[in-house]
Protein backbone atom coordinates (compact mmCIF):
# COMPACT_ATOMS: atom_id res chain seq x y z
CA UNK A 1 0.00 0.00 0.00
CA UNK A 2 1.53 3.11 -0.61
CA UNK A 3 1.90 6.34 1.09
CA UNK A 4 -1.16 8.23 -0.18
CA UNK A 5 -3.03 5.17 -0.31
CA UNK A 6 -2.63 4.59 3.71
CA UNK A 7 -2.99 8.47 4.48
CA UNK A 8 -6.69 8.24 2.63
CA UNK A 9 -7.48 5.28 4.36
CA UNK A 10 -6.59 6.71 8.08
CA UNK A 11 -8.64 9.60 7.73
CA UNK A 12 -11.22 7.65 6.28
CA UNK A 13 -11.76 6.16 9.70
CA UNK A 14 -11.11 9.39 11.43
CA UNK A 15 -7.57 8.67 12.42
CA UNK A 16 -4.90 11.55 11.77
CA UNK A 17 -2.41 10.42 9.76
CA UNK A 18 0.86 11.12 12.07
CA UNK A 19 4.85 10.32 10.42
CA UNK A 20 4.35 6.70 12.89
CA UNK A 21 0.73 6.05 12.21
CA UNK A 22 1.62 6.18 8.50
CA UNK A 23 4.72 3.65 8.77
CA UNK A 24 2.66 1.28 11.21
CA UNK A 25 -0.25 1.35 8.65
CA UNK A 26 2.40 0.93 6.09
CA UNK A 27 3.10 -2.37 7.04
CA UNK A 28 0.43 -4.18 9.31
CA UNK A 29 -2.22 -3.16 6.75
CA UNK A 30 -0.50 -4.59 4.07
CA UNK A 31 0.90 -7.83 5.54
CA UNK A 32 -0.58 -11.29 5.33
CA UNK A 33 1.17 -12.51 8.58
CA UNK A 34 -1.07 -12.11 11.88
CA UNK A 35 2.14 -10.50 13.64
CA UNK A 36 2.50 -9.56 17.33
CA UNK A 37 2.89 -5.57 18.59
CA UNK A 38 6.42 -6.10 19.11
CA UNK A 39 6.55 -7.67 15.97
CA UNK A 40 5.32 -5.09 14.23
CA UNK A 41 7.23 -2.13 16.41
CA UNK A 42 10.56 -4.33 14.97
CA UNK A 43 9.48 -4.19 11.50
CA UNK A 44 8.30 -1.11 11.34
CA UNK A 45 11.50 0.36 13.22
CA UNK A 46 13.67 -0.92 10.42
CA UNK A 47 12.12 1.67 8.56
CA UNK A 48 11.50 4.15 10.76
CA UNK A 49 13.74 4.31 13.85
CA UNK A 50 12.57 6.56 16.10
CA UNK A 51 8.81 4.91 16.59
CA UNK A 52 8.51 4.05 20.16
CA UNK A 53 7.61 0.11 21.43
CA UNK A 54 4.63 2.88 23.22
CA UNK A 55 3.58 4.51 19.80
CA UNK A 56 3.55 0.83 17.63
CA UNK A 57 0.79 -0.35 21.22
CA UNK A 58 -1.31 2.58 21.02
CA UNK A 59 -1.36 2.76 17.55
CA UNK A 60 -2.22 -1.13 16.83
CA UNK A 61 -5.12 -0.10 19.60
CA UNK A 62 -6.40 2.48 18.26
CA UNK A 63 -6.75 0.68 14.78
CA UNK A 64 -8.46 -2.32 16.31
CA UNK A 65 -11.23 0.49 18.03
CA UNK A 66 -11.59 2.26 14.39
CA UNK A 67 -12.15 -1.14 12.54
CA UNK A 68 -9.15 -1.22 10.50
CA UNK A 69 -7.34 -4.42 12.64
CA UNK A 70 -8.60 -7.45 14.27
CA UNK A 71 -7.06 -8.56 17.42
CA UNK A 72 -6.70 -11.89 17.99
CA UNK A 73 -5.90 -13.19 21.70
CA UNK A 74 -4.48 -16.63 21.20
CA UNK A 75 -3.35 -17.28 24.54
CA UNK A 76 -3.19 -15.05 28.14
CA UNK A 77 -1.33 -12.13 26.94
CA UNK A 78 -0.39 -12.77 23.81
CA UNK A 79 -2.47 -11.36 20.85
CA UNK A 80 -1.85 -11.25 17.01
CA UNK A 81 -3.18 -8.35 14.39
CA UNK A 82 -4.94 -9.33 11.04
CA UNK A 83 -5.59 -6.69 8.76
CA UNK A 84 -8.27 -8.76 7.44
CA UNK A 85 -11.12 -7.45 9.31
CA UNK A 86 -14.22 -9.63 7.44
CA UNK A 87 -15.00 -12.76 8.93
CA UNK A 88 -13.14 -15.16 9.05
CA UNK A 89 -11.55 -18.12 11.51
CA UNK A 90 -7.79 -19.28 12.02
CA UNK A 91 -5.66 -22.13 11.55
CA UNK A 92 -2.30 -21.89 14.15
CA UNK A 93 0.12 -24.66 12.62
CA UNK A 94 2.32 -25.78 15.85
CA UNK A 95 4.98 -26.74 14.02
CA UNK A 96 5.84 -23.44 12.30
CA UNK A 97 4.20 -21.21 14.61
CA UNK A 98 2.04 -19.75 11.52
CA UNK A 99 -1.03 -18.48 11.39
CA UNK A 100 -3.29 -19.15 8.24
CA UNK A 101 -6.83 -17.19 7.50
CA UNK A 102 -9.56 -20.08 7.22
CA UNK A 103 -13.00 -18.98 5.28
CA UNK A 104 -15.94 -18.31 7.05
CA UNK A 105 -17.67 -20.69 4.67
CA UNK A 106 -15.40 -23.68 6.10
CA UNK A 107 -16.78 -24.17 9.14
CA UNK A 108 -20.16 -24.09 11.12
CA UNK A 109 -20.60 -22.86 14.47
CA UNK A 110 -24.15 -24.13 15.55
CA UNK A 111 -26.19 -22.96 18.27
CA UNK A 112 -24.52 -20.07 19.74
CA UNK A 113 -27.87 -18.02 20.21
CA UNK A 114 -29.15 -21.33 22.28
CA UNK A 115 -26.29 -19.88 24.99
CA UNK A 116 -28.27 -19.12 28.10
CA UNK A 117 -27.28 -15.95 30.07
CA UNK A 118 -24.43 -15.21 27.26
CA UNK A 119 -25.26 -12.23 24.54
CA UNK A 120 -22.76 -13.32 21.73
CA UNK A 121 -20.79 -10.51 19.60
CA UNK A 122 -18.74 -12.02 17.99
CA UNK A 123 -17.74 -15.49 16.53
CA UNK A 124 -13.89 -16.85 15.65
CA UNK A 125 -13.01 -19.84 15.51
CA UNK A 126 -8.83 -20.75 15.96
CA UNK A 127 -7.85 -24.38 14.81
CA UNK A 128 -4.44 -25.64 15.91
CA UNK A 129 -2.62 -28.48 14.54
CA UNK A 130 0.05 -29.07 11.85
CA UNK A 131 -0.19 -28.44 8.17
CA UNK A 132 0.49 -32.18 6.12
CA UNK A 133 2.69 -32.07 3.82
Amino acid sequence: MDHPAVVRLLEAHAIRPSAQRVAIAGYVLATAEHPSADQVWRRVKLEFPMVSRATAYNTLKLFVEKGLLRELVLAPGYAVYDPNTAPHHHFLDEDRGSIHDVPWSALTVDLVGDLPDLEVRNVSVVLRGRRRS
